[in-house]
């Protein structure tokens, strides 16, 4: 009985339980056995396994006190949560009067409540255990007798004062790093020194020097790097190309977006005798030339993926490799690892070979020049892009049956004058030339992958894969929820989920919700990462996956340029451990989110100063998220949001209802729901906190 009520407790460690439900739950139907359950019910609350509040009984969640060490994660209107190392508990949440001298991400030590409102735990904040940040960048300003710094970083709600001696030469409107810290009282301000002047505030280099200090992204690469890039010379030794497959008279080619510097993938195709396609996949091999400890490889390491902010490229690798070596440039020889497949006109894999390469790029086209081709049928190797085309059509139907998801998350492309501001926005389309390139270089990666773990399961061989998890049912019954609240229909008891989420990918196509609910979907899955173990990828539904085709923005294709090429010499010993690899995978998993946060802030910044010169005017939106305090609302064409505040929604008194996503009016019943399309108009632009305040146009 005892060990039943453990393990019982410890199945719903959140939950409180009178001793007529657990009976129920546990089937205990007699007198004699109900008896001995609550006998063993008080014994465990006097040995403090279980807490009692009146006849609940509950798991007692801190038998050693109510104090717990977490990282705090702050929400941008002041409130927070610490997420403590033991998952079970949930987060715990603090209240913006509870969390004294914190800042988001540092390791605190938080005191629990003894009376617990919501669902989560919550408490107040007593410790700074240790600063996630010791830097903060800001713009410097000054009142009448004191200056201080306003740090961009929307979650710190305070201003960091700096005496006038530890201003370093700084002067108000300048934008900053401050650091040296000290912040003991929730009283008073915390109080820094200003450590480098990055330039003017609203300055284009200004502010992206400011977003890679902010997340940690070096932008200069270290002498010893620099100078050895430019010591590897582009002349290619007789010796290096008797070694590999000599394909410098095929017609191979690159399609490439038209602003790109650096050209890491190239494509060919011939029909052959028998009627099948002879489709190669031709990827720079720059692990020829970054070797393995030398100090392109640890700095490339240490920068994990090449950061693509607006109007700037920071790469992984120096320009001497990245846009000359290493880039598969027209007309020129270079060194290349590839892929060559014989595919029926039904795209089945007949046979392939990956190989080490010497190509020369015949032509250099861009997605628009392709898509012309595509469209008009005529034009430079037209012949080739046609083919290609047919065949990624092909490949692709078969990938989406096979349970592949084709999310869409709409991008925008900005255009900008000589000083680096936005002087027109548009979304990015995907046409059939980009899926084209995308589909064969998916198919090159598949194969990769599971060429490796077959090789892996005869030598225990450890490789890095991409996976993706399966999703919470938790978070997809959420999702299947909201998109019926739409009029789509969402089977959660499907035997597929991949297939049921594509389906509605497909239903919403060209839809004004269609961002919305991509968006949505993307944030019930499971993040993408980097893994020795191979759990398969469930939205592509592919059992096995690896990034290969991008070595020279990505970490994790360079690594796997170099394990295969050791796999297939079957040489003794270990190239990498196992250790290794589960290292750099979680450090350049996280590189890698880094990046994505960068890019998302750099398109958020230049979306704000476009709109900033448009107050006053009309947009056609949609409503991206629902909160007690307003509606967030995301404009149709430039893909901006900004929000309308409850106290802007006039007439009546809007009420929150979470499971409809709904605001409704107390009086008209009237409601704004997710995924509703409005007609807005812009109010109030801070540039500071980068917000956009909307008001429904009727």
């Amino acid at each position: 009985m005892k060990k039943d009520l453990q393990n019982f407790f410890k199945k719903h460690p959140r939950r409180s339980f009178k001793s007529k439900e657990i009976a129920k739950r546990l089937k205990i139907n007699s007198s004699d056995r109900y008896a001995l359950l609550k006998s063993e019910l008080h014994k465990l609350h006097k040995e403090d396994f279980l807490t009692r509040r009146g006849k609940r009984y509950q798991l007692n969640l801190f038998p050693n006190g109510n104090k717990l060490i977490g990282i705090l994660r702050l929400h941008p209107d002041g409130f927070g949560f610490v997420i403590p190392k033991n998952k079970k508990l949930g987060d715990i949440y603090v209240a913006e009067r509870n969390i004294n001298s914190a800042f988001d991400g540092d390791t605190v030590e938080v005191v629990l409540f003894a009376k617990q409102k919501g669902k989560n735990l919550e408490g107040q904040i007593v410790d700074v255990i240790e600063r996630k940040r010791k830097e903060y960048i800001g713009t410097l300003h000054r009142s009448k007798s004191f200056y201080f710094v306003r740090p961009d970083d929307t979650k710190i709600h305070r201003d960091i004062y700096v005496d006038k001696k530890y201003l370093h030469g700084a002067k108000p409107g300048d934008k900053v790093i401050v650091g040296n810290l000290e912040w003991y009282s929730s009283m008073l301000n915390p109080e820094g020194e200003i450590i480098e002047v990055l330039g003017k505030e609203g300055s284009h280099d200004t502010e992206l020097m400011a977003i890679a200090r902010e997340f940690n992204i070096q932008v200069k690469f270290p002498a010893k790097v620099t100078k050895e890039a430019k010591q590897i010379s582009s002349e290619i030794p007789p010796e290096e190309i008797k070694k590999r497959k000599d394909l410098r008279k095929e017609v191979i080619f690159t399609i490439d977006p038209e602003d790109a510097k650096d050209f890491d993938d190239a494509l060919s195709i011939k029909e052959l005798k028998n009627g099948n396609y002879r489709v190669g996949v031709h990827i720079a091999d720059v692990s020829h030339y970054v070797r393995k400890d030398t100090a392109l490889d640890r700095q490339a390491e240490l920068r994990g993926n090449s950061v693509y902010l607006v109007g700037k490229v920071i790469p992984m690798l120096p320009e001497a490799l990245s846009n000359v070596v290493c880039s598969l440039v027209p007309d020129e020889d270079r060194l290349t690892y590839s892929v060559i497949f014989e595919l029926t006109p039904r795209g089945k894999i007949e046979k392939y070979d990956i190989v080490k390469t010497i190509i020369n790029s015949k032509r250099r086209f861009t997605y628009e020049e392709a898509q012309k081709i595509i469209e008009t049928g005529e034009g430079d190797f037209s012949k080739e892009i046609l083919a290609l085309n047919k065949l990624a059509q092909v490949l692709r139907k078969k990938r989406v049956k096979a349970g592949s998801i084709e999310f869409f998350s709409p991008e925008v492309a900005f255009e900008l004058d000589k000083e680096g501001n936005p002087v027109a926005v548009h979304k990015k389309e995907m046409k059939e030339s980009n899926m084209l390139v995308e589909e064969f270089m998916l198919l090159a990666n598949k194969t990769v992958a599971e060429h490796v773990s077959k090789l892996s399961r005869k030598g225990g061989n450890p490789f890095v894969y991409r996976v993706h998890d399966k999703p919470e049912e938790e978070k997809i019954s959420e999702f299947a929820r909201f998109v019926r609240s739409l009029g789509y229909k969402f089977n959660v008891r499907s035997q597929s989920h991949s297939r049921e989420i594509q389906k509605l990918i497909t239903q919403v196509r060209g839809s004004e919700e269609e961002a919305v609910v991509n968006e949505l979907a993307i944030r019930s899955m499971a993040k993408a990462v980097y893994s020795t173990k191979n759990i398969g990828h469930f939205g592509l539904g592919f059992r096995y996956y690896t990034h290969f085709t991008s070595p020279i923005r990505r970490y994790s294709d360079l690594l796997v340029h170099r394990l295969i090429e050791f796999y297939t010499k079957k040489k003794g010993g270990t190239f990498y451990t196992l250790e290794q690899l589960d290292k750099i995978c979680e450090y350049i998993s996280s590189t890698e989110r880094n990046a994505v946060d960068a890019e998302r802030l750099s398109v958020k910044m230049k979306q704000v100063q476009f709109l900033k010169e448009r107050l006053g005017e009309e947009f056609h939106a949609v409503v991206s998220g629902v909160t007690h305090y307003g509606l967030f609302v995301e404009l149709v064409d430039i893909l901006a949001e900004g929000l309308i505040r409850v106290r802007d929604l006039e007439s009546d008194f809007y009420i929150y209802d979470e499971k409809k996503y709904s605001l409704i009016g107390r009086r008209t019943k009237k409601s704004y729901r997710l995924g509703d399309k409005l007609i807005v108009k812009l109010v109030r632009v801070n540039l500071d906190k980068l917000e956009l305040d909307f008001i429904i146009v009727d």
